[in-house]
């Protein structure tokens, strides 16, 4: 008589697509991000117009194109076209449309200032964003691996830094030389009136965030604490499994999948009342 036997497969249980994805993506940013800042800086810091940006309009439009500007353009301009293509693919969440804006006008300035030849006061926009958000991925990573207290102390030189970038140095220096040096050197032209159109754009959309993470930082110091996050994903469900409340410090906010965090930034994010 033959005995019948049952074969059980038995699979080790993978991690969610999803959460994987939270994890690789801020490994990836962070060393995107570090490593094109410091090109920039290393690039922008032999070149005249770091130093004195009416050197940026001096000789406009007849400007050469060295092949490390171009590198650096290029780079730039491939990394924000993928994070505008990985939107569609990654976990879904509130700020989906003011993250979108942004990369719609960051591509824009990009290609419009290539195009334009107006990439010398391109680098230094593209330098002082990278400044402040390979430090918001580091924050992440930390917060990962359970390292609180670094995690914290990566969150309040991020917030700095970004209140420091961009509603200091970018107001006040890039925005100076576009609006008013520039009128003044090479006098008015058609696409001036564009190019700076989206520049000030970009400045609305850093005031949204630096209220945000300003709301965040004032709150935990506060209450000693944050609530949850009300931006988080739409799509992703590690927070229901999760069942509770985060009452610890901005870092620990965040939930596993890292739903509580921006793609590059955590403009999109405010945290709800108790």
């Amino acid at each position: 008589m033959l005995a019948s036997r049952t074969v059980v497969l038995i699979r080790p249980n993978p991690m969610p697509s999803l959460k994987r994805c939270s994890y690789l993506l801020p490994r990836w940013r962070f060393t995107f991000y570090l490593c094109i800042f410091c090109y920039g800086i290393r690039f922008l810091w032999l070149s005249p117009w770091f130093w004195d940006i009416r050197q940026c309009w001096h000789g406009y439009p007849f400007q050469p194109l060295s092949r490390g500007l171009y590198y650096y353009y290029i780079m730039e301009l491939a990394f924000y076209w993928s994070l505008m293509f990985s939107q569609f693919t990654d976990i879904k969440r509130k700020d989906f449309l003011i993250m979108f804006m942004h990369h719609l006008v960051t591509i824009g300035l990009i290609t419009f200032s290539y195009i334009n030849n107006m990439v010398r006061v391109g680098t230094l926009i593209m330098c002082l964003h990278d400044a402040s958000d390979f430090l918001l991925e580091a924050a992440k990573l930390a917060n990962y691996a359970k390292y609180q207290r670094l995690c914290d102390t990566l969150f309040v030189i991020f917030s700095a830094v970004f209140m420091v970038t961009r509603l200091g140095i970018y107001p006040f220096w890039i925005l100076n030389t576009t609006l008013f040096e520039s009128w003044e050197m090479i006098g008015p032209y058609a696409s001036w009136w564009l190019f700076n159109g989206l520049l000030l754009t970009l400045q609305v959309l850093h005031v949204i965030w630096s209220y945000l993470i300003a709301r965040i930082a004032f709150k935990a110091l506060m209450r000693g604490k944050v609530s949850k996050d009300d931006r988080s994903d739409v799509e992703s469900s590690s927070e229901e499994e999760d069942g509770t409340t985060c009452t610890k410090s901005p870092c620990d906010s965040s939930s596993s999948n890292g739903a509580n965090w921006v793609n590059g930034h955590m403009g999109g994010s405010y945290w709800a009342e108790e």
